[in-house]
Parts: structure tokens; C-alpha cells; sequence
């Protein structure tokens, strides 16, 4: 009796421990954490200079390509109209029209303004994903996937943090 109880208690912190990797993981999504260099861009800053623009967290997020908590951000539920621009150097990067609730807890967009990002590949999770950077300085923003609406079918899942709305 008493092996079937271990065993059993055994299978259990099994099972916990495959929710918290689950977790965990889902959790990193839209993260990575190596650093950005912001080499040939237009707009560049020693990492100093970073450092004493922006807050932790934005630095955190546009220069080490981190993430932040969702639903407990800024703009995830924002249904004003602007525009967002990139918080390390106000490029503009998306448009309200092209924001919608896609349930993840970050502002997701189908679509970006012209020259407002490039993408890059992060293999940081063990597979690949798009990541989505700033055209003009290179921050990180967020991912990019092909689980979107129409017109485009794509989901750009980028953080608050490394944005500024400007309301119209």
C-alpha cells in the first residue's frame, strides 16, 4: 500500500512540475534575453545612454529583449485612437486601426506602418520565431505570428513597455 501511495505522490509532483514548465514556457512566448546592440541603425545610444533614457523595464524589454507580465500592462486593452511609437526613439510603428483583442495579454496589430519595424529570428525557446524590432534604433518589441486576422492573417504580440501612444 505504502509503494502505491509514493508512487502515486511521485506521479502527482510529476504532473506539477510538467504545469510549471508548461507555464513557464507560455509565459516566455514573446520573450528572449540576449542583448541588443542597436548596430546600423539610424538612431544609436551607448548602452549608458540607454540606460539613463529609459526606465528598468523599457531597457529591460527594447535593449535586452525581455518581456513584460501580461494583462498587467499599459496598452494591452487601449481602444483609443493613434498611434504607437517606439519608446526608446518615437519612430512610428503601428496605428490603432490595426490593433485587436487577441486574448494573450500584450497590444497585438495585423499590420505595422511602412519602415516602422523589421523582423529578425530568435531561436532563444529552442525553436525558431519572428522578432520584431524597431526599423529605426533596433528594440526589441515583441514576435511576430501567423495566427492573426485578415487581412493579413499575422499577429504582431509586441510590449507595452516599448511603446508610446499618441492619441489622435
Amino acid at each position: 500500500m505504502n509503494t502505491i501511495n509514493t508512487q502515486k505522490q511521485r506521479i502527482s509532483i510529476m504532473k506539477f512540475l510538467l504545469f510549471i514548465f508548461a507555464f513557464t514556457l507560455s509565459f516566455l512566448a514573446c520573450a528572449q534575453n540576449s542583448n541588443s546592440s542597436g548596430v546600423g541603425y539610424s538612431y544609436q545610444l551607448s548602452d549608458q545612454q540607454w540606460k539613463e533614457k529609459l526606465s528598468d523595464e523599457q531597457y529591460s524589454v527594447l535593449r535586452r529583449k525581455g518581456t513584460e507580465i501580461p494583462f498587467k500592462n499599459k496598452y494591452w486593452d487601449n481602444k483609443k485612437s493613434g498611434k504607437y511609437v517606439c519608446a526608446g526613439c518615437e519612430h512610428n510603428l503601428f496605428v490603432s486601426d490595426t490593433k485587436f483583442k487577441s486574448g494573450t495579454g500584450w497590444p497585438s496589430f495585423f499590420s505595422f506602418i511602412e519602415n516602422g519595424v523589421e523582423l529578425g529570428v530568435d531561436n532563444n525557446l529552442g525553436y525558431s520565431r519572428n522578432e520584431v524590432h524597431c526599423k529605426n534604433c533596433g528594440g526589441h518589441l515583441g514576435h511576430v505570428f501567423n495566427d492573426g486576422p485578415k487581412p493579413t492573417g499575422l499577429r504582431y504580440c509586441i510590449n507595452s513597455v516599448a511603446l508610446i501612444f499618441i492619441e489622435e
